[in-house]
């Protein structure tokens, strides 16, 4: 028995340090307690500390300077934002929830995360929230004990309700996102196969989220795994997908008119938009106005609210209707403008604009090179951590054009980055350093 529970114990040791981060997906399982700080925020916020302990004790310095300009980057423009924040309080609110979600949590998960079996159990951890937040969507779907859609509750939200109705949309793509990665990588053809049956098991809650930009987002994050995983992976991935397709739109009825309406929506945008579609292009507007008005560094973390209404045009609605999943009829105010872009460029300006996309086109450039690369050098499909990496990294940015961070699941899109950060900006330098004999600083990548 000792014979078996050494190596066991060994496995256990050796992951322990990347466990609260496992953690964060976990808690998020679980209905969130209130609108504020959650239980994965909390979570989040230990691992944190753990990271601050991990640097006194060993007295070193535990980012490289790569690391710590790109991930550091955001704090300029933040920083004058808080500055200029409508009060101190409201500015330091607000500058604790940027730190967290774009640089503390990202930076705690590329200090912890030591190797790639550290990032693929991560990886799962995703998919396995997905999955479950995906099977509670699909069950509020077929009992109509949703979220309300066009009068039916019929709005697959998962746990985190109707005044989340991003959050299981979210879990969900980025899930899948990972599964893809693993699915197209290299991979035993367990694993593969795994993590390609995981992938197509998320497709139907994404769909019976009725979110239109995590359906755009994962179709544009998805076409970029194929072409960096290869044309032979490309084209066998494409036909599993189209043949997944048909099985779900003839097999399981995902193809209801409601969908159907949903998907036609996103090309008539322009010709015949719904409100919501009204409030968003209201919305953007609004948050165009504002910055013309503050072009260098924006009204101040959190004051989007407080000018909105000076700048937003008659069309714009009170607020959006929320119901069903266990909560009563009630309207929940529009307090920013629906696309991260806008919000940043509003409340921070340009300045706080270009630090923060600069920080995300760094670990873009990074991440994909490193990743090209290493396909080239071993003629054949890219690693998988690489895929899942560049994945969940053009999901983020091509969903923040329809969202911006909010609600429980913010925390889920911190650790997201962490994983990009550490793909793009450390790897397997830990790896590498004790191979070649030497003890190098995280997120130094030894010369090649």
């Amino acid at each position: 028995m000792s014979h078996v529970l050494t190596p066991l114990s060994r496995r256990a040791a050796a992951a322990a340090p990347v466990l609260p981060l496992v953690a964060v997906p976990a808690v998020l399982a679980l209905p969130p307690a209130s609108d504020g700080a959650g239980p994965a925020d909390v979570v989040s916020g230990l691992a944190v500390g753990y990271c601050v302990l991990l640097a006194l004790r060993e007295r070193r310095r535990p980012l490289a300077p790569a690391a710590a300009v790109v991930l550091g980057l955001p704090v300029v423009g933040l920083a004058l934002a808080a500055m200029g924040a409508s009060s101190s309080q409201t500015g330091l609110t607000g500058l604790g929830r940027y730190l967290q979600v774009f640089v503390l949590v990202p930076a705690a998960v590329l200090l912890l995360v030591r190797h790639r079996a550290d990032f693929r159990l991560l990886a799962w951890s995703f998919v396995g929230l997905g999955l479950w937040q995906g099977a509670v969507g699909v069950h509020q779907y077929v009992t109509r004990t949703g979220a309300s859609y066009q009068g039916e509750n019929i709005r697959a939200v998962g746990t985190f309700g109707p005044h989340d109705v991003m959050g299981m949309a979210t879990a969900v793509s980025l899930g899948l996102m990972c599964a893809a990665g693993i699915a197209l990588g290299p991979a035993s053809v367990r694993q593969r196969t795994l993590a390609a049956g995981c992938a197509v098991a998320l497709l139907p809650p994404l769909a019976l989220s009725f979110s239109r930009g995590a359906w755009i987002a994962t179709a544009v994050a998805g076409a970029v795994q194929l072409v960096l995983a290869g044309p032979r992976r490309a084209l066998r991935a494409a036909a599993a997908a189209a043949a997944a397709g048909v099985v779900l739109v003839g097999g399981f009825g995902v193809g209801t008119d409601s969908l159907q309406q949903r998907v036609d929506s996103i090309a008539r945008v322009a010709d015949a938009p719904d409100q919501s579609v009204v409030d968003r292009y209201a919305l953007w507007g609004a948050a165009a106005g504002i910055w013309r008005e503050h072009p260098l560094t924006g009204v101040g973390l959190k004051g989007f609210p407080e000018h909105r209404d000076g700048h937003a045009t008659l069309a714009l609605s009170s607020g959006s209707d929320i119901d069903g999943a266990g909560v009563p009829y009630q309207r929940q105010a529009l307090l920013s403008p629906h696309n991260m872009y806008l919000l940043v460029l509003s409340e921070q300006g340009l300045v706080g604009l270009l630090a923060l996309a600069g920080s995300w086109l760094a670990l873009l450039v990074r991440g994909v090179r490193r990743l090209v690369r290493g396909r080239r050098r071993a003629r054949g499909p890219g690693p998988d951590c690489g895929l899942v990496a560049c994945g969940l990294l053009v999901w983020l940015l091509t969903d923040f054009g329809y969202g911006d961070i909010g609600g429980s699941s913010t925390v889920l899109t911190a650790v997201a980055l962490g994983l990009v950060a550490w793909w793009a900006l450390a790897g397997d330098a830990r790896a590498d350093g004790e191979r070649a004999g030497a003890r190098g600083r995280v997120g130094e990548v030894p010369a090649r």
